[in-house]
This record gives structure tokens, C-alpha cells and sequence, in this order.
């Protein structure tokens, strides 16, 4: 900035300069008067021959009049006129030109082309001084801006080219250091999320083999000595726990990308017995599927059935009808249809959203997670899962042929 304004300074003081003494040039001449009476003189001496013969030589630009009318026009051009006296009488007079005009039209070119030498040599000034901060601040700004915008998408592995030339040089290295720190803030934490999951998915495991070893037991007293009220709560609230810690248990394998879904081909009857051995309280109606072959995997298909009437049995309570056809030779369609109260339409696209519970889960246990790892199930197996409330709640299970 400095080296700009002096050198503009410059300019604009030498171009002021050349300015003043143009103007100068163009006041008007002094007439030379020795010069002057020697034409006259000439003139007089070969008056009246010097009106038609050769004029004398002289630097100065005159004109020889005789007739007094033409004096008018070269006064009011300010001329200088000399009277020619012969004889003590005046038979002419010699008009002295005077240079103003050329002399104002002179000054003025010189001028013009003072003011043009000047423009032209501060644009040049002005454009280096532009290409200079543009190499050293804009450039190096537009890319500290593009830089904090991969930072705040995410992209911590790019660093900044830095050169400490420019004025830029610390400030760039400052947020090169605050992209590392990030970086190793952001790796920190995914190593932080993931030992939680590993933790939960280790202590989820953990607690189904207790609860099965409850289960065996508690079905071989009720073998032994028949059915009763307490064995069947036992029974019942060991289901739920195991059904939630699997559900946990799917969930936080799933975030850990550990969940797989292996598809295999799953016949008719495979699907009619997990539909039977689901529905331990025998809410079915019906477990008739139509012959054929789907692509699916066994554990998850059962997992989502499981699922499915676990929720019907846990917010309807009513018979549950089964219904199962095809759907233009591609999948094949089961839609499980309780009588409960229900889902309110805003809530149908949130069902399969992780952690989400409608307003008519209340006061049940539930995690919220069901619905989402069944969904998710069935993409992966080519399939998908819908639902339809009201009348009743029905869920529609679609499965690839």
C-alpha cells in the first residue's frame, strides 16, 4: 500500500507539473518591436513597389494594408498594427499576426496528452497494485474460505497448502492446526461411539442367556405341573425382555455395521411355522400362505414376525387376520390386520424411524426400535414394509419372489 501511494503521488505530482507549464505556453506572445520597426522601415523605404514586390524577410508574420476598411477585421483578430508613413503621410499599414490561437490549440494537445500520459501510467500502477493484492490476500482468502467450507462439510483430511510469503502465511497455519484438531477430536469421538456400542452390544448378549435359561425353566414346571397364572407371566415377561435386549442388541450391531443379512431361499411352509411359533397366544386366524419360494433371510424374516405380532399383541389384544397373495408375480404380499385402536395418519410415516414411539405407546414398555430394525431387515433382503390405520392397524410385508 505504501509503494502504491508513493507511486501515484508521483505520477500525479510530475503530471501536475507538465500540466502547469503547458498552460504556461499558451499566454499570449510579446510582440518583438525592434524586428517590427525594421519591416516598416523596409517597407516605407520601398513604398509604394513593396505593396507588389517582394516583401522583406522577417520571422515575425505580417501583412501589408492599404486600404483602411481592412484594418477592422485584424484588429478585432488582435493583430498589432504599425502605420506606414511616406513622406509625413500615412499610405498604409503593416498588421503584425499574432500566434494566440495556434499557441492555445498547442498548449492544449500538449495538455491532453499530459493528462492521458498520467491516466495510463496510474492504471498501470493501480492494476499491479490489484494483481498484488489479489495474489497476496484475495487469493489467498478465497482459499481459507473454501477451506472452512470442506471443514464445516466434514472433510478433515485436505490440508491447507500454506506459504508463509504472504501475509495469510501464520493465519493459514493457524487453521490448518484447528483442521488437525478436529480431525483427531472427531477420531477420538468415533472411537468413543463405538466402544459404547461394543459395551451395550457385549451386555446385551449377556442378558439373553440368562433369560433363556428363565424361559427353559419356567416351561419345564409348567410341564411338570401344569399350566398356571404365574408360569404364564414368568413366561410372558421373559418373551419381553428377551424381545427388547434383541432388539437392543440388533440395533447397536447395526450402527457397528456388524448386522448381516444373509438371503437364502425360504419356502411357504418355513414361513407358515415361524408365523405359527410366533403367535404363542393364538391371535391368528389363519397361518395359510400360497405356495412359493421368497428370497429372504430365515433369522431376520423370523425376527420381523416376531416383531409384528409382538406389537399387535401388546397395543391391540384382538384376533389378528392374516392375509397372504401375490403382487404382480414379483413378491409376495402378508397383511397382518389387527381390530385395535389404531395409528394416526401422521404417525404412519414415523413408525419406522429409530427411537420414534406414537402417542399410543404410552404407558407400554418399548424402545422404539422394533419397527425400524424390521424395515431395515426387509431391505436388505430385497423386500419392503408398509402399513395401512385405520381400521384397525394393518402391516403389509412385502417379500421378493
Amino acid at each position: 500500500m505504501r509503494w502504491f501511494l508513493a507511486a501515484a503521488a508521483l505520477i500525479l505530482t510530475v503530471g501536475i507539473a507538465a500540466s502547469v507549464l503547458a498552460a504556461r505556453t499558451s499566454a499570449p506572445g510579446r510582440l518583438d518591436v525592434v524586428e517590427a520597426n525594421r519591416v516598416v522601415r523596409a517597407i516605407e523605404a520601398a513604398w509604394p513597389a513593396a505593396t507588389t514586390g517582394d516583401l522583406p524577410h522577417s520571422p515575425l508574420a505580417y501583412e501589408v494594408l492599404t486600404s483602411k476598411d481592412d484594418r477592422l477585421a485584424y484588429l478585432a483578430a488582435r493583430d498589432t498594427l504599425v502605420d506606414v508613413i511616406v513622406g509625413g503621410e500615412v499610405v498604409g499599414a503593416v498588421a503584425f499576426l499574432n500566434d494566440d490561437a495556434d499557441r492555445v490549440a498547442a498548449a492544449t494537445r500538449r495538455s491532453t496528452a499530459v493528462l492521458v500520459a498520467t491516466g495510463v501510467l496510474l492504471a498501470l500502477v493501480a492494476c499491479g497494485f490489484a494483481l498484488h493484492q489479489t495474489r497476496t490476500i484475495v487469493r489467498p482468502f478465497r482459499e481459507l474460505e473454501g477451506f472452512a467450507a470442506r471443514v464445516a462439510q466434514g472433510d478433515l483430511d485436505l490440508p491447507l497448502p500454506m506459504d508463509k510469503q504472504h501475509r495469510f502465511g501464520a493465519f493459514t497455519e493457524s487453521f490448518d492446526l484447528m483442521r488437525e484438531q478436529l480431525a483427531t477430536a472427531r477420531a477420538a469421538e468415533r472411537a468413543a461411539e463405538v466402544s459404547k456400542k461394543e459395551l451395550v452390544a457385549s451386555l446385551s448378549h449377556d442378558v439373553l442367556t440368562p433369560v433363556a435359561s428363565i424361559k427353559v425353566i419356567a416351561e419345564l414346571h409348567e410341564a411338570k405341573h401344569g399350566p398356571s397364572p404365574e408360569m404364564t407371566t414368568i413366561l410372558g415377561k421373559a418373551d419381553q425382555i428377551q424381545l427388547l435386549v434383541t432388539n437392543l442388541f440388533s440395533a447397536t450391531l447395526a450402527d457397528l455395521q456388524r448386522l448381516r443379512v444373509e438371503v437364502a431361499d425360504v419356502t411357504s411352509p418355513q414361513i407358515e411355522a415361524m408365523l405359527a411359533d410366533a403367535d404363542y397366544l393364538g391371535k391368528l386366524t389363519s397361518v395359510r400362505v400360497p405356495d412359493c419360494v421368497v428370497r429372504a433371510d430365515p433369522l431376520r424374516l423370523r425376527q420381523v414376525i416376531d416383531n409384528l405380532l409382538g406389537n399387535s399383541y401388546k397395543y391391540a389384544d384382538t384376533p389378528i387376520d392374516l392375509s397372504a397373495a401375490f403382487d404382480d408375480d414379483r413378491h409376495l404380499v402378508l397383511r397382518l390386520c389387527d381390530h385395535g385402536p389404531g395409528v394416526a395418519d401422521g404417525e404412519l410415516g414415523l413408525l419406522t424411524s429409530k427411537y420414534f414411539r406414537g402417542a399410543g405407546a404410552a404407558g407400554h414398555p418399548g424402545s422404539g426400535l422394533g419397527l425400524y430394525l424390521s424395515a431395515h431387515f426387509l431391505r436388505e433382503m430385497g423386500g419392503s414394509l408398509g402399513f395401512e390405520s385405520p381400521p384397525g392397524f394393518t402391516a403389509i410385508v412385502r417379500l421378493a419372489l
